[in-house]
């Protein structure tokens, strides 16, 4: 007698995770965008309670790229400054106007760093979760592209600096989203904000939209959009920054800040870090997080393997594959993704496009919500332009500035997106095994497992979120300095001084992490002349030295750490370490018991002593050179 039939029970739990926009109801969707921002907002929380968990707090790279917008309040700080002038110089228009509208709004500079990044985050978050929607219409898609982001976000010190980088990843995923929905005008306002704020990015965007125009789609869309772009990098080629052209790749070679162990290491012996991790030089340096690119890695070879059971299916796997698909004239043409790569329409790629059973193949097919992708052909054009403009700025090194910058931000979006894609089409595959075979509990296990990981992600992950805050650890000298006229410049080899301009609101003559960037000759050489006339200084024995060093910089205060007069607080430096000539005569006077005149002058001219810093005013030292 035969077994009775029941019918199998409905799958909750696969509609809730896997089930396409079209076939799940709206407050399905609601929920996981919902959890996609609470998860980002409790990242950002976190970033929040590190930023002001003490009084004296600066993102690392933020010390450099917003202590001079502090002229926005009072314009009578950091008069005649190099370094507030070269910074202000180079930085993008969209950038200095925010942080320019927020001053005159009541919103310091420093405050508006901290506020900004949480802020960035969940508008990032929010356009990567339609993004993705875009390509496979299933809200949890979304979530786990969107955490994988997030994982990405902050895990890299980009965003939480609220410098210009950070704004690279809401306006590019905002012009990407515009872009898959046609949508014109938001996409071209994306673009031009893209160029205010970040201009390399435009250069990776004009190259979509150059592979969608060799395509011939959408002339007048991707026209429009390419006339925006032309535009504003137009602009941003006519700025003159004053300090003249850009080191080229020959002198940079020469250069010890370029080299291992300089602080702008850019060229590497080892030829696998320098193209591939490098943090200036590589396609994908410092991810920081592996699994966003295990994940997106599998969604091509869902691809692939969906490519061969077509070619099986259709008999024609033994002879080659077509170059070219089968015309819309000459016979019927199935795409097997709706929307090809990237756009309305597809790209003659044969694995995408074939003569078959469309409706026996799906209905076989072990990964069914392959069917639904559309547009995913964008994320093989993201790659395209990243790596084109990648060689490129190789080619024309630094007229472009760094090849980095031109795939890290872009490949995180696409190994984010592709994994959120891939591991989505992996659970309702074994939804659809499991629901065959009767064994909801395999998919239960399954979905629970891929969901935990991905959430738990970051409980695994080294300083996640690594936000770089930098402590101020000399408190009585900030506000010494504060409280000193604001034309005064304070010279000092202590890594405490890269504080000083953001803290005191005071100028320093050169800093050691951050502020003599290489990249523009004349800013360079200045710099580079400052930090050797500095250091000379510092360890001269002779006090006629250090009066002349005094008057020819209008030095007012040194700031001298503890122990600096000893040979291993110079060998310990690497920043000191880069001029090697004038570092290596100092370490040799104190060798051979050579006293610097500014250790002497410190019994009789120090203003301020704290527990690892002392003030030595520059005028009491001069008098004791002319005593």
């Amino acid at each position: 007698m035969p077994h009775a039939q029941f019918p199998m029970p409905q799958f909750s739990l696969h509609r809730f995770t896997s089930a396409p926009e079209d076939k799940t109801s709206k407050s399905t969707v609601i929920f996981w965008f919902s959890l996609t921002l609470t998860f980002a907002a409790v990242y950002g929380l976190m970033v929040l309670q590190k930023a002001f968990g003490a009084e004296y707090i600066v993102q690392d790279d933020a010390r450099q790229h917003v202590f001079w917008m502090q002229r926005f309040v009072d314009s009578q700080l950091f008069p005649n400054d190099l370094i507030a002038d070269y910074f202000q110089t180079v930085a993008p228009a969209g950038y200095t106007g925010l942080y320019w509208l927020a001053a005159k709004l009541g919103i310091a500079p420093l405050l508006l760093s901290k506020l900004l990044p949480p802020i960035l985050g969940i508008i990032t978050t929010a356009y990567c979760f339609a993004l993705t929607m875009q390509l496979l219409p299933v809200p949890v898609a979304g979530f786990i592209s969107s955490l994988f982001l997030n994982h990405y976000l902050w895990m890299r010190d980009d965003l939480v600096s609220a410098t210009a980088v950070a704004f690279v990843y809401p306006l590019f995923a905002a012009f990407l989203y515009y872009w898959t929905r046609r949508a014109l005008l938001p996409a071209c306002a994306a673009l031009a904000l893209l160029g205010l704020f970040y201009p390399q990015a435009v250069l990776i965007s004009a190259g979509i939209i150059i592979l969608e125009l060799w395509r011939k789609q959408d002339y007048r869309f991707c026209l429009s959009c390419l006339a925006v772009a032309f535009s504003v990098m137009l602009l941003y080629a006519l700025k003159s920054n004053g300090y003249g052209p850009v080191v080229t790749a020959a002198e940079a070679r020469n250069l010890p800040e370029f080299l291992p162990g300089g602080e702008f290491k850019f060229f590497n012996k080892y030829p696998q870090d320098f193209w591939f991790t490098g943090q200036r030089s590589g396609i994908a340096p410092r991810f920081g997080s592996i699994l966003p690119l295990v994940a997106g890695g599998l969604l091509p070879l869902l691809l692939l393997f969906n490519w061969s059971r077509s070619r099986l299916w259709s008999k024609v796997v033994a002879e080659d594959p077509p170059q070219t698909p089968p015309s819309k004239k000459g016979g019927k043409e199935t795409p097997l993704f709706k929307g090809g790569l990237g756009g309305t329409s597809d790209w003659n790629i044969p694995f995408l496009s074939t003569s078959f059973d469309q409706n026996k193949f799906l209905a076989s097919s072990p990964f069914p919500l392959l069917r639904r992708l559309e547009n995913i052909g964008l994320l093989l054009e993201i790659i395209l332009a990243s790596l084109a403009m990648f060689f490129i700025c190789h080619a024309m090194l630094f007229r472009l500035h760094l090849p980095s910058r031109y795939t890290e931000h872009s490949l995180r979006f696409v190994a984010a997106i592709a994994g959120g894609i891939a591991l989505t089409v992996l659970i309702d595959a074994v939804a659809s095994w499991s629901q065959k075979q009767r064994k909801p509990i395999v998919y239960y296990i399954f979905t629970v497992l891929v969901l935990g990981v991905v959430i738990l992600e970051p409980t695994w992950l080294k300083r996640f979120p690594r936000t770089d805050y930098v402590i101020g650890k000399a408190a009585p000298a900030y506000e010494f300095f504060a409280a000193q006229p604001k034309d005064i410049l304070v010279a000092s080899l202590a890594a405490e001084a890269n504080n000083i301009p953001l803290f005191s609101q005071r100028s320093i003559i050169v800093g050691s992490e951050g502020y003599p960037v290489p990249y523009h000759k004349k800013y360079y050489k200045e710099m580079r002349q400052r930090t050797v006339d500095s250091i000379a200084a510092h360890y001269s024995s002779d006090l006629e030295d250090l009066r002349r060093f005094t008057e020819g910089y209008s030095i007012d205060f040194w700031l001298v750490e503890e122990g600096a007069f000893t040979p291993d607080y110079i060998t310990r430096d690497r920043w000191m370490m880069q001029y090697r000539d004038t570092a290596n005569e100092a370490i040799a006077n104190l060798q051979q018991g050579k006293t610097p005149a500014l250790a002497r002058a410190s019994d009789r001219c120090t203003v301020l002593q704290s527990d690892r810093f002392a003030i030595i005013e520059a005028k009491c030292a001069i008098g004791l050179a002319a005593d």
